[in-house]
């Protein structure tokens, strides 16, 4: 089994986009709540927070904050370990501390499994379900099609998309289409898989032979040479 990414564009009616941008607002709030928490924590009391702890105050956090019950948990704390990627990254490769990140360019938030949204396709257009939102229309074309596993919702330029995980068993056509296989050596330049030959010309040996005959005439026509 192999995993691919299909990624198609959505097309939401006005009413869903207006949710689409509303929820990825939410996203970004919350990712940088993530950030400043681990900062804050660490600057006042010297104490490291990881994702478990992050991930363990979404239930309270929610309780608060009532506009993220929509968003789904597995989505929430997709969210929470994107925060946790970025603090390893900076901690093993040292590529730079976390920032705050503003709305406006946030992408989006991932469904790290089959729960909060369904596609209805066999890989060439279709629909997209997402919990408390709707049927989405899709546009878009996969050369392979399995499982589906995740799904990440993007903005970009303008535009929304769905890039789909899918375990798949890849699958090739076979049928001889006139390719042939070649090899290269030195007895022969070129054998093909049909039992074609292409004779070495020998470029270097004939140039050699040809030198040595000049070589000779040079020698007769100038004896003192």
């Amino acid at each position: 089994m192999a995993t691919k990414r299909i990624t198609f564009r959505l097309y939401p009616n006005k009413a869903q986009n207006d949710k689409l941008h509303y929820w990825r607002k939410l996203h970004c709030l919350l990712y940088n709540a993530c950030v400043y928490h681990r900062k804050t924590e660490y600057k006042k009391f010297g104490k490291s927070v990881n994702y478990f702890d992050q991930q363990n105050c979404l239930p309270e956090f929610k309780k608060c904050w009532t506009e993220y019950l929509e968003l789904g948990s597995h989505a929430l704390q997709a969210t929470v370990k994107r925060v946790d990627f970025a603090f390893q990254r900076f901690f093993k490769l040292k590529l730079g501390y976390p920032r705050f990140k503003s709305s406006r360019h946030y992408k989006g938030w991932t469904y790290p499994e089959q729960a909060g949204w369904k596609i209805e396709s066999s890989g060439h257009h279709g629909f997209l379900n997402i919990s408390k939102l709707g049927r989405i229309k899709i546009r878009g074309k996969a050369r392979d099609w399995g499982i589906p596993n995740t799904c990440t919702i993007m903005f970009k330029q303008g535009k929304w998309f769905a890039s789909i995980t899918v375990e798949c068993n890849p699958i090739r056509p076979t049928t001889n289409t006139g390719a042939i296989g070649l090899d290269f050596g030195l007895n022969h330049a070129v054998a093909d898989s049909n039992e074609n030959f292409i004779e070495n010309p020998r470029f270097l040996k004939v140039a050699q032979e040809k030198i040595k005959k000049a070589e000779k005439n040079i020698s007769r026509k100038n004896p003192c040479l």
